[in-house]
């Protein structure tokens, strides 16, 4: 609260998955909340209490933000930000050619707010960027009576709202003491933990504790592998490893491969910082290469399953958005093993119960059932809950062949043997 009798106004711009969860769920906690967004179709959808994008639990808290007005939406930036005490920016960063983030819509907005933030107003960096971008804003602002605030957000797709609502920590990052704590003061009704430190060390968490978790992945499906290729169970070898106190259980499942709008990006993206600061990016670069050959493998694994030839085979994949719970097929390992089958030459029909898109050159279905009709091989790619209830025997009757490839860890050996299904599962050998 900026004092007792007025509450904290806050002016989000973008309204994608982390500007909208944002505003959302800052509306929730009791702030007055206008969201900025210049295209069309998504304002008058979020006008109507809709989320442009699938995400639990999102619509409720827009149409309630909506209906108890804390929450409002505009194209209008100027008029949005003259009375604003916080702006959060929260506007796409994507990969340059050489993994770097590009920061040229984060800089027009920028150039934008600066001739209409009032004096004593908070600009928050709530988009990925790179180490050292608050201190660019800074300049970009030309504005000595505004501050500038790292505040990296933590989101996981398919749980954003939980995950805004119930954090492992709220980063902030600030030159100022004061700013810092107006900015830690927006997410008081929350309980976490609250780490306030400058801005260059607020944007580094954000890149290394996605980069850490995109290493950890690769190593684990590299085990995986291992089994696969040499007998074993990676699912037993890594639940003993998560016994150890100091490893934990969690992102110890074995899958095709990590991706997401995030894990991808800000990997490449360290490692472009890394490099330019003539550090040591192997590490790095090395988990990029691995998750990409691990998506070969996933469609050498189909090419085994036919026989050694996929060109002119009927493949069913279920699954395409890169986790279950999201409409998300950004960097999706599923969809680009999908491709990946397409190019080899094989007759592809998909289903996902969230999208009703196919890779160029595939088929859409619109049931897993209506998908693995005449198919020689299944594979499941995408984790989704209705994919461990599939009806086995009535999914053999409709396949052409037997093999299924499970890349998740859903199905039940005993159950597909029962249905006269052969069952090659992730981590198994």
């Amino acid at each position: 609260m900026n004092n007792e009798n007025k509450p904290t106004k806050v002016v989000v711009v973008g309204c994608g998955y982390v500007g909208l969860t944002a505003a959302a769920c800052l509306a929730d906690l009791g702030h007055v909340v206008v969201g900025v967004e210049n295209n069309a179709d998504r304002l008058a959808s979020l006008r109507q209490g809709k989320a442009p994008f699938f995400e639990p639990d999102l619509d409720a808290l827009v149409a309630s933000g909506q209906t108890g007005n804390r929450l409002s939406f505009t194209e209008d930036l100027t008029a949005a930000v003259v009375d604003a005490d916080v702006v959060l920016v929260s506007v796409p960063t994507p990969s340059l050619g050489d993994g770097a983030a590009d920061l040229t819509i984060v800089e027009s907005v920028v150039s934008a707010l600066s001739k209409s933030l009032p004096s004593g107003a908070v600009v928050v960096l709530k988009s990925t960027v790179p180490i050292g971008t608050s201190t660019q804003v800074v300049g970009w602002l030309g504005r000595s009576d505004v501050e500038v605030v790292a505040n990296p957000e933590f989101l996981q797709a398919g749980q954003a709202v939980k995950a805004f609502q119930h954090p492992d920590r709220v980063v902030v990052g600030a030159s100022n003491k004061e700013a810092g704590h107006k900015v830690a003061a927006l997410y008081a009704g929350l309980n976490a933990p609250v780490i306030i430190t400058d801005q260059r060390s607020a944007e580094l968490i954000k890149y290394a504790s996605n980069t850490y978790l995109a290493l950890r992945l690769s190593f684990v499906n590299t085990v995986a592998t291992l089994c696969e290729q040499g007998g074993g169970d990676a699912t037993t070898v890594l639940a003993g490893m998560g016994l150890d106190h100091r490893i934990g259980s969690a992102f110890l499942q074995p899958g095709p491969g990590w991706g997401g709008s995030c894990f991808p990006k800000d990997t490449r993206a360290l490692a472009a910082v890394i490099r330019n600061a003539e550090a040591d990016d192997t590490m790095l670069e090395a988990a990029l290469a691995a998750n990409q050959k691990r998506l070969r493998q996933m469609v050498k694994v189909a090419t085994r399953a036919v026989g050694g030839s996929l060109h002119g085979k009927k493949i069913a994949v279920l699954g395409l958005t890169f986790k279950a719970g999201t409409d998300d097929l950004r960097d999706s390992p599923s969809l680009a093993i999908a491709k990946g089958l397409v190019a080899a030459g094989a007759k592809v029909t998909s289903y996902d119960p969230m999208v009703s898109v196919s890779p160029e050159g595939a088929r859409h279905a619109g049931s897993a059932l209506e998908a693995a009709k005449e198919a020689e091989v299944v594979m499941v790619l995408t984790e989704w809950p209705e994919f461990t209830e599939l009806d086995l025997s009535s999914l053999a009757e409709a396949m052409a062949g037997n093999q299924i490839i499970d890349t998740r860890g859903l199905l039940n050996k005993e159950s597909c043997q029962a249905a006269g299904l052969v069952l090659w599962q992730v981590g198994k050998g």
